[in-house]
């Protein structure tokens, strides 16, 4: 990865502008590749329409629908091309580190390496450097990308291809970005009252504000974002947050965009530390790995002919506004399946149970201890009954908050999209997973799991650490057999038909098989995170029922 040198702007003749015609995908034509489908990288992209269009499709799914009288361009092939002209001819990333998978069908094939007995695994279907990719995915979902590592690495050059693929001029996204330092006051960042108002206004709502030109960009670069002062961070936290500025009651709406955030350290640290708020608001975090020394050819051929990739973005790969609205509103139409969405329910419902932080039942969760200022860690020890090894939330210090959740959602939804896919498969959820969750969840560095010298690693790789966890997660869903037998998930499609027309009787009975799985979980059955979700729901239903049992007899 490296940040290049300039070039004119005029490019046509360069290597640089092609985008080959062959599809990213090889699959037939008439729909999405079946799961285990081979992809083929190509020196640039593939042609828009590698798919057959239906024209009555445009918001039925993904890369369907109608411009005018023709068909709409497949944007999820656009977006693989950007991929692949980014990753083959801009950012120099040989980091192949999301994996998948073709199925047992092509076996992959691994190597042990060194007296560490590193794994070095060959994937037998297209995979990705998530360098490129995550910030791809970025752009399509409209989310907030931090891009983490050492000076020199193409964090910025990142950062600015993806205001170059949303059709700006390199200058003005050059222009637009905004660095941190320790001066940075909140009108530098937002804009200026204008001083003849200031003079002459009778009150706040006279004067006027000259905003800054960077807030309505649909591509929003914040380098060195651990730079800014803690004031100017909470008001770029509203910004995020709510996609607004208020300077002198005055208000800029920003409008939907993705942002992208640039920090050299993994903590956060920097001139000042980042709010814990608006570090919240960070959708998934990304490793800019060392430069591969094997690519410095690259780089003397790029010093020598002045080439500067984002000066030679390809027009094809170039999203306009409507289509990047279109691009956002077609990813969030692709579906996650029961079996995916309970897998993901087990994994998160493992995380915040902590039994000994409260009395009252629904009280028992690390965020009650956090909030009373106890350790967490403190207390998980001291529940000698259950076994620290096995259970996935004694490695963390707290469990997932909804936007953490609605963050994997809608990344997930992008990367099956990516991928041409109309459903979000288990390898699209398990792949994005651990950026996405990289600081959202903290480790216990206590815990005994990190005890076993071939797990020391995983304290400081957070990545691998968390796609570990969610392994688990599933081998342990299966091993209760989840799948096929969901009583609290009948009782749950049961509520939520409605309960409009249900007679006196059977409500009884309803109420009765909820108290009669519960009773079956108290006969020694020790209480997982699963379980404890799963009792709160049951109670949820029993209380629905019982009020609507009140106004059956009330209307006798």
């Amino acid at each position: 990865m490296n940040e290049s040198t300039e070039v004119p702007p005029q490019v046509s003749s360069s290597p640089l502008g092609h985008v080959s015609d062959a599809p990213t995908l090889a699959h037939p034509r008439g729909g999405a590749p079946e799961p285990g489908s081979h992809g083929r990288p190509q020196d640039g992209t593939g042609s828009p329409g590698a798919f057959d269009l239906d024209v009555a499709d445009l918001f039925g799914g993904p890369g369907t629908g109608t411009e005018g009288e023709g068909q709409a361009e497949d944007l999820s092939e656009k977006l693989r091309q950007a991929y692949f002209w980014v990753v083959n001819h801009a950012i120099i990333s040989p980091h192949y580190d999301v994996e998948f998978s073709a199925g047992p069908a092509t076996p992959e094939t691994s190597y042990v390496l060194g007296d560490s007995r590193a794994r070095l695994t060959l994937p037998s279907d297209q995979s990705y450097s998530s360098f490129v990719l995550l910030p791809l995915l970025t752009f399509a979902v409209r989310g907030r990308c931090l891009l983490v590592g050492g000076p020199g690495r193409g964090k910025t050059a990142s950062a600015l291809l993806m205001g170059v693929l949303a059709g700006y001029p390199v200058r003005d996204v050059r222009r637009a970005m905004q660095h941190g330092h320790p001066q940075l006051t909140v009108s530098d960042l937002f804009g200026t009252p204008l001083p003849k108002d200031l003079v002459q206004a009778d009150s706040l709502a006279d004067v006027g504000v000259a905003w800054r030109s960077w807030l309505g960009m649909r591509v929003k670069i914040i380098d060195e974002y651990n730079r800014i002062p803690t004031r100017t961070q909470s008001a770029l936290l509203t910004v995020l947050a709510d996609g607004y500025v208020e300077v002198f009651d005055q208000f800029f709406e920003t409008g939907e965009s993705a942002w992208y955030l640039t920090a050299n350290d993994d903590a956060g640290g920097g001139t000042y530390q980042v709010v814990e708020a608006l570090r919240d608001r960070i959708d998934v975090v990304v490793h800019a790995l060392p430069f591969n020394n094997r690519f410095l050819g690259d780089l003397i051929t790029r010093a020598e002919q002045g080439i500067r990739p984002e000066q030679a973005v390809p027009e094809r790969i170039v999203f306009d506004d409507a289509e990047h609205g279109r691009l956002h509103r077609e990813v969030l139409e692709v579906r996650i399946e029961t079996p995916v969405r309970r897998r993901l329910e087990f994994f998160a419902s493992q995380l915040e149970l902590l039994e000994g932080s409260a009395w009252q039942f629904e009280y028992r969760t690390k965020d009650t201890a956090r909030l009373a200022g106890i350790d967490p860690h403190a207390l998980a020890a001291a529940d000698s009954g259950r076994d620290r090894l096995s259970d996935i939330g004694s490695q963390t210090l707290n469990g997932l908050s909804v936007r953490a959740l609605q963050s994997l959602v809608a990344y997930a939804k992008a990367m099956a999209y990516f991928r041409g896919r109309p459903t979000v498969g288990l390898d699209d959820l398990r792949a994005v997973l651990p950026f996405v969750l990289h600081d959202k969840l903290v480790p216990d560095q206590q815990s005994p799991v990190f005890d076993d010298p071939a797990r020391e690693p995983l304290r400081s790789d957070r990545v691998s650490w968390i796609r570990d966890m969610f392994d688990q997660a599933c081998q342990q869903y299966d091993a209760y057999g989840l799948d096929a037998s969901d009583p609290v998930g009948a009782v749950l499609d049961q509520v939520s038909a409605g309960l409009d027309g249900l007679s006196e009787p059977e409500v009884l009975a309803r109420m009765a098989e909820i108290e009669r799985i519960l009773s079956g979980w108290a006969d020694g059955r020790k209480l997982h995170g699963h379980v404890y979700d799963d009792a709160l729901v049951l109670k949820y239903a029993h209380q629905r029922y019982t009020n609507y049992l009140s106004w059956l007899r009330w209307q006798r």
